[in-house]
């Protein structure tokens, strides 16, 4: 599987709201796209785990047509500085189609994050930022898995 990286430079250089707007705008660039308004809707839980710096080591996730793509924030000095930021856009955007995205919040965070992110999405959650990236594609990958009745595919 391929992964592209993203860093983005947010507090104190932008405010958090300013950091989503530029994470929307990385992944759903065109100002009509389907996917633009939902990521928007959330704007304000978005800036919350943003402003408490969820996405220093814990990316965020958007699995989507194309490679996976992780999405950190800079935030102090790295952010001041620049010096690790990758802003450049993506070749194509990752929230067409058939697209999720998680979300790292704190142990402390997250029950509530969960509640309003599932309240404006069923594309968006939520995660515990200790969780590993391919601990929790995994559980995914086995919540899409298909069941088969086999009395009745042998019945046929």
């Amino acid at each position: 599987m391929t992964v592209i990286a993203r860093r983005i430079i947010s507090e104190p250089v932008r405010l958090a709201t300013t950091t989503w707007t530029t994470i929307v705008d990385l992944l759903a660039p065109e100002a009509d796209h389907k996917a633009r308004a939902e990521l928007l809707a959330i704007k304000g839980i978005a800036s919350s785990l943003i402003a408490s710096e969820a996405m220093k080591d814990a990316p965020i996730i958007v699995y989507g047509s194309g490679p996976r793509v992780r999405i950190y924030c800079l935030y102090g000095d790295n952010a001041i500085t620049g010096e690790n930021a990758n802003e450049d856009k993506l070749i194509s955007s990752p929230v067409n189609g058939d697209w999720a995205m998680s979300l790292p919040a704190s142990e402390s965070d997250l029950k509530w994050v969960q509640a309003a992110l599932k309240e404006k999405s069923t594309r968006i959650t939520a995660r515990d930022l200790n969780t590993d990236v391919e601990e929790m594609s995994e559980e995914s990958a086995s919540e899409k898995s298909i069941n088969i009745n086999r009395e009745a595919f042998f019945r046929s």
